[in-house]
């Protein structure tokens, strides 16, 4: 977009596996967050110029590679994202299910149009991760099927999420309330819906006061809201649909029963110089659902890019490719789980 409005003589091909543009913007952002998808007006002011070209459905690596790209064009920029969720590598993760899956699933990207998660069955969920995403599935899940009727939603989803039992929904973090990944403004909304509740236990918050003093302004209205939080959900209504914060916990393995997640093992964490360190210690937490959202990284598309499977990301050095003259990327940072 910033090279066809500040360049009047660069014109620029956009490629795209998928049949329309603008990737997880599109299909990565809550329904019920429509303004953020705002930008998407921008992005086709500038699309629809006559020096910018859309080309969907094309596949880069099969339809197409970066070396023929590279040889008919004077620079090829690789901007696709972080399409994969990062693993939790723990036993019986076969039955855990993907929160950008998920996320794709209610937002109608094709891709993902097949996911069929058992919430008719569903009664209690836990996701893995305290981030944006770990809230933006929790609330999805707990809203009322008269909320979400009215969003941007396909019907066959509708329909699944019409028949959801869920009543409760737990994210799970391996380290403490004061590195939680979500922003205050998502939190603050799930303290808002109607008909929703929240566990947080004070005990979990007892020194948030003094980790508050030296915390930077953004930082801190965050943590004084979980503190807030945690004061509040004593006095709360337990019998509502309920959102749940449990810290200093690592998922060890699934249980399940003929393809039914029963419960998940739990190890128990206490923090060094801020690291999560296994105490030793182990619970079970019974489930009907486990949700991972622990970060994306990216996937090796084309065999001529120099991949790195440790970090899912493009190897460069300030944006450029390495061994790829002319090839550039963006550098994407990927979600960290709490």
């Amino acid at each position: 977009m910033k090279l066809v409005k500040d360049h009047p003589s660069v014109c620029v091909d956009m490629y795209e596996k998928l049949a329309v543009p603008y990737g997880l913007v599109r299909y990565g952002v809550a329904p019920d967050h429509p303004e953020v998808k705002n930008c998407i007006n921008q992005f086709t002011s500038v699309a629809n110029k006559d020096r910018c070209s859309f080309l969907g459905n094309v596949t880069i690596g099969k339809d197409v590679t970066v070396p023929e790209l590279r040889n008919n064009y004077d620079a090829v920029v690789v901007a696709s994202g972080a399409w994969e969720d990062r693993k939790l590598n723990i036993a019986g993760e076969e039955e855990v299910i993907s929160a950008r899956r998920l996320v794709g699933w209610y937002n109608g990207l094709p891709q993902d149009s097949w996911l069929k998660p058992a919430l008719h069955k569903t009664e209690h969920a836990v996701v893995i991760g305290q981030g944006n995403v770990a809230l933006d599935v929790a609330r999805i899940l707990l809203s009322p099927i008269d909320r979400l009727k009215n969003l941007d939603i396909p019907e066959a989803v509708l329909s699944q999420l019409s028949k959801s039992k869920v009543r409760r929904v737990t994210l799970i973090g391996r380290r403490g309330p004061q590195h939680v990944a979500f922003t205050v403004k998502e939190l603050r909304e799930m303290t808002k819906l109607d008909g929703l509740t929240y566990d947080i236990l004070r005990k979990d918050c007892e020194n948030l006061p003094d980790i508050i003093k030296n915390a930077d302004r953004s930082r801190r209205r965050l943590l004084e809201l979980v503190h807030q939080c945690s004061e509040n959900a004593q006095s709360l209504d337990r019998n509502l649909r309920l959102w749940a914060l449990r810290f200093l916990r690592s998922p060890i393995s699934v249980q399940s029963q003929e393809g039914t997640v029963t419960g998940l093992t739990l190890a128990i964490n206490r923090l060094e110089s801020n690291k999560a360190v296994t105490t030793g210690d182990e619970e079970e937490l019974a489930c009907d659902m486990v949700i991972r959202s622990v970060g994306y990284m990216g996937t090796k598309f084309d065999p001529s890019l120099p991949y790195r499977e440790d970090t899912g990301t493009i190897d460069n050095v300030n944006s450029r490719v390495t061994g790829l003259p002319g090839a550039c990327t963006q550098q994407a940072g990927q979600d960290q789980a709490p």
